[in-house]
């Protein structure tokens, strides 16, 4: 009776519920700050316009920390671990094609590198041609530098989610009025999880010394 909109229900009208219902309900089952959660999700979801792969990254993310976070409080007759190995399974293979095409880029960018390395020498000889060789090579060089940054900020966005998550679960841990919340892991399973993390950061530490 009091349902923002009664089901059957679409995704778009499960985020609406979740965000109308969000402080009254769901609010008491999983941390509050969620909601930006939902709202990521809702926002990109349903824009009128395709995704690159950062916002994808970032969707599959959001999507795997609410999935967590519910798990909390229970497995919804299994359903919801399925949801989170498929959900998983989508950022490995996103991974997969962001890796590949991270080693096109820089298979391109060496291209770009030796073609201008050969245009400074026709310049040193025809100076006539330095303006038209700039125009074709420097617009490539600069849009595969953009593409590894953007690689770099998006492995790192994904450590601080992380770790975001991760401390989520310490604080519902270590606090008294969370005990219903912390019956449901164990400390066991958040430390495994940090020292994954660890991990992860180390791997990436040396790669940036590489």
């Amino acid at each position: 009776q009091i349902l923002y909109l009664k089901p059957p229900w679409t995704l778009a009208n499960l985020l609406k519920c979740y965000k109308k219902h969000w402080m009254a309900v769901f609010g008491y089952v999983v941390p509050r700050s969620l909601l930006s959660t939902i709202e990521c999700l809702s926002k990109h979801l349903y824009a009128d316009k395709p995704f690159d792969s950062s916002t994808v990254r970032i969707l599959l993310q959001e999507s795997k920390k609410l999935l967590h976070a519910f798990s909390c409080r229970s497995d919804y007759n299994g359903v919801l671990p399925q949801a989170y190995a498929e959900v998983t399974k989508l950022c490995e293979t996103l991974g997969e094609v962001r890796a590949a095409l991270v080693e096109q880029d820089l298979s391109e960018d060496i291209m770009v590198l030796s073609e201008n390395a050969a245009c400074e020498k026709m310049e040193a000889t025809v100076p006539s041609l330095q303006s038209t060789e700039e125009k074709e090579l420097h617009p490539s060089f600069h849009v595969a530098q953009e593409n590894r940054h953007q690689e770099v900020w998006s492995v790192l966005e994904g450590v601080w989610n992380t770790m975001n998550l991760y401390s989520v679960e310490l604080f519902q841990k270590l606090d008294p009025s969370a005990v219903t919340m912390a019956a449901k892991a164990t400390f066991e399973e958040a430390f495994v999880g940090l020292q994954k993390l660890l991990a992860a950061v180390k791997d990436i530490r040396e790669g940036i010394g590489r």
